[in-house]
């Protein structure tokens, strides 16, 4: 009796769905224009083409019996789906395919088990599938959310599809806009998530989620973050296209994801920090041709394992944080970082980009924390795994010159001896060059004004060579010194030969240890 009384009350368009739903035949209530069939103006559309939410939850949840030999499934176009489409918490076993439909209402598959879902070109207030577990496609291709899509801890055994989707937050529906705090702006060392900012705040909140297939977010148009901590992306992630506006949050908040490989390439627009803090990613993670920027920090990829990390965006304004991640191959570019880049703990297997020593030595000088010995070390490593060893020592030679500027007067002054001397041990040969330029002067100069002996008596032969040399030599060798006593001004010259000979002994000393020793300045 009440089911008779349920069919009495459909309309037309109503039990058009519920005679097809059975066979899963596709139910088309579209005019065939393209302008009336837009959903953005499903409000508008009449009863001809209006169905209840509750007919199509009633038909879901198996208020009609199966065709034997056929599956059953709803596959409506064109219709104005009036109430909230509630299937929260239940067992699906029919295909879902609506394509440019209005619904005004929420839909929610909140811990729900389901087959594919497909809302394909359709206007939908809200988007409600938390911890569900979605066997097949869950696919919005070309979807308008108006009040914000939760995802979290939700299982898509398929392919996820939001390729040409608009997403928009749900602040603003019925809630205050709490939390609306000017510290959030520059995504600084707490960052968002972890101050408690509620979804609301963000386009799309999908902690936690898990896509077996691939997930494909190409072109999709948010006006707010999207939030994917600890998500799960066993065939890959891809945003080539898509553009983030975020002004309250992070534009992705990726912390601990793991993917196979993840692309924000080929326009790729970022209005916010992308942090990616923690992610595992075992192959690509692309920002090619991608436009990124935040008036702090535009990339936050810290404490990261990729194995090719491909950083070359079309433009990028903020700084860059690299610090304690683990690259397999680095393709970067030269004057890519305007604002600074964290490079402290980056560890790299392989450089590529076309840059000169000049300017990863510039690169490695750049970060904002002032400086940091081991950008130079890891460096200077990769350069000698190469077989690039001069290379390898300007970079320690930059790294003595910067750790300098770091140091009290003292140690700057004796850092400037050293570097003016032997450069830091990494130049010897400029030892060798002061050495020479003082023998050739010694020798010259007692040429001209001979010492005389200080034993007449003793046979002995001046040579102003081998005189200057056991000058220059802190132990002296030859027995000279002490046979022939300079005249007149030349005394100075003799004491100033001495002293050199120590001072080049002891840079010399000094330089070879920090070659064999390199960390031992860190």
């Amino acid at each position: 009796m009440g089911r008779s009384r349920f069919l009495r009350r459909l309309t037309a368009a109503e039990r058009r769905v519920w005679e097809a739903y059975p066979t899963g035949e596709p139910v088309d209530l579209r005019a065939g224009d393209r302008e009336s069939d837009d959903p953005a103006g499903g409000d508008a559309w009449g009863p001809e083409r209006t169905v209840r939410a509750e007919v199509l939850v009633a038909l879901l949840l198996g208020a009609r019996e199966r065709e034997p030999g056929r599956a059953p499934g709803l596959r409506l176009s064109g219709a104005k789906i009036v109430g909230s489409l509630d299937l929260s918490g239940a067992q699906l076993d029919a295909k879902v395919h609506l394509l440019n439909c209005y619904l005004p209402g929420t839909v929610d598959i909140s811990d729900s088990s389901t087959r594919s879902i497909r809302l394909r070109s359709c206007h939908v207030h809200r988007l409600r599938a938390a911890r569900c577990r979605v066997e097949g496609l869950l696919d919005l291709d070309g979807t308008t959310v108006h009040r914000g899509v939760r995802l979290d801890n939700a299982h898509v055994v398929g392919q996820l599809r939001m390729s040409h989707t608009r997403l928009h937050p749900r602040r603003g529906e019925s809630a205050p806009e709490t939390r609306m705090v000017d510290a959030f702006a520059p995504y600084s060392a707490q960052e968002i998530a972890d101050r408690g900012v509620e979804h609301d705040e963000w386009a799309l909140w999908a902690g936690g989620l898990t896509v077996d297939g691939g997930a494909f977010l190409r072109r999709m148009h948010a006006t707010a973050g999207v939030r994917l901590p600890g998500a799960r992306f066993l065939g890959g992630l891809n945003m080539r296209g898509a553009v983030v506006e975020a002004s309250r949050t992070p534009a992705v908040y990726g912390d601990n994801l793991e993917a196979t490989h993840v692309e924000f390439s080929a326009g790729f627009t970022a209005r916010g920090t992308v942090r990616l803090r923690g992610a595992r990613v075992s192959g690509v993670l692309s920002f090619d041709l991608a436009r990124l920027s935040d008036d702090v920090r535009s990339l936050h990829l810290s404490h990261m394992q990729v194995d090719e990390l491909i950083l070359t965006p079309e433009s990028i304004e903020g700084e860059v944080n690299l610090s304690y991640s683990r690259v397999g191959v680095l393709l970067d570019r030269p004057g890519l970082y305007p604002d600074g880049v964290h490079l402290n703990g980056l560890v790299y297997e392989s450089l590529r980009g076309g840059w000169k020593v000049a300017e990863r030595i510039e690169w490695v000088s750049r970060d904002p924390g002032g400086y940091r010995p081991q950008p130079y070390e890891q460096l200077a490593a990769w350069y000698r795994r190469i077989g690039h060893e001069p290379d390898a020592r300007r970079v320690l030679l930059a790294r003595q010159r910067a750790r300098r500027r770091t140091l009290r007067l003292p140690g700057r002054v004796w850092g400037r001896l050293l570097d003016g001397v032997v450069g830091y041990g990494y130049r010897p040969w400029l030892a060798a060059v002061w050495a020479a330029v003082l023998l050739a002067t010694g020798t010259v100069v007692f040429t001209v004004l001979p010492p005389t002996q200080i034993d007449p008596d003793e046979a002995r032969r001046f040579d102003a060579f081998v005189y200057t040399l056991d000058l220059l030599v802190p132990v002296t060798v030859f027995e000279q010194r002490g046979a022939w006593e300079p005249v007149g001004w030349t005394r100075w010259l003799a004491n100033v030969l001495i002293v050199s000979g120590w001072i080049l002994a002891t840079a010399l000393i000094a330089g070879a240890t920090r070659v064999l020793r390199p960390s031992s300045n860190s």
